[in-house]
């Protein structure tokens, strides 16, 4: 299967709820690299790279988020891999 770019825009009660550092682990778990960080819009954006099947699996976790999270919306955009990222980190 080949690598991809999965960007993610995120809407609900997603600040405050560790939503990034959950989202965090959840793509360690999976191998997938990347970012994710708040917007000052209150959403939350996820970019990450790797093997779609598992860029398919944070998407649907992303879906639900941590159990304190109530997810609205997620906004998905599929793209070419970069291999720009090193690990998956928390940003802005």
């Amino acid at each position: 299967m080949a690598a991809k770019r999965l960007h993610l825009i995120i809407r609900g009660r997603v600040t405050g709820v560790y939503f990034r550092a959950t989202a965090q682990r959840e793509a360690k778990r999976l191998g997938l690299t990347g970012w994710v960080r708040n917007r000052s819009d209150g959403s939350v954006e996820l970019v990450t790279e790797g093997e779609e099947e598992r860029l398919k699996e944070v998407l649907a976790w992303a879906q639900h988020g941590p159990s304190i999270a109530r997810v609205d919306s997620v906004e998905t955009r599929w793209k070419t891999y970069s291999g720009e990222f090193l690990d998956f980190r928390i940003v802005g």
